[in-house]
């Protein structure tokens, strides 16, 4: 994978907790910057497309056995006979 040199203004107080971050973790600040960007891609890329998948199951709609017939009333449902 080719890779570019990026410059990032952070301020100091950030910088200082991703550092100690990064040194916890035993990573350098890239390559903890550089996961964390990576997973935010990935949640946001799953949720457009868990969400287009949603809408077309709205727009279809979901075969529920009744073929489109409606064979009880609404008093048969709520035991009013």
């Amino acid at each position: 994978m080719k890779k570019q040199n990026v410059t990032l203004s952070l301020p100091k107080s950030l910088l200082k907790k991703i550092k100690v971050m990064a040194a916890n973790k035993e990573k350098s600040m890239s390559e903890l910057l550089r996961e964390s960007l990576e997973e935010k891609i990935k949640e946001e890329t799953g949720y457009k497309r868990a969400r287009e998948r949603q809408l077309k199951l709205l727009t279809k709609g979901m075969d529920l056995g009744t073929k489109g017939r409606i064979t009880v009333s609404k008093e048969e449902i709520h035991g009013r006979r």
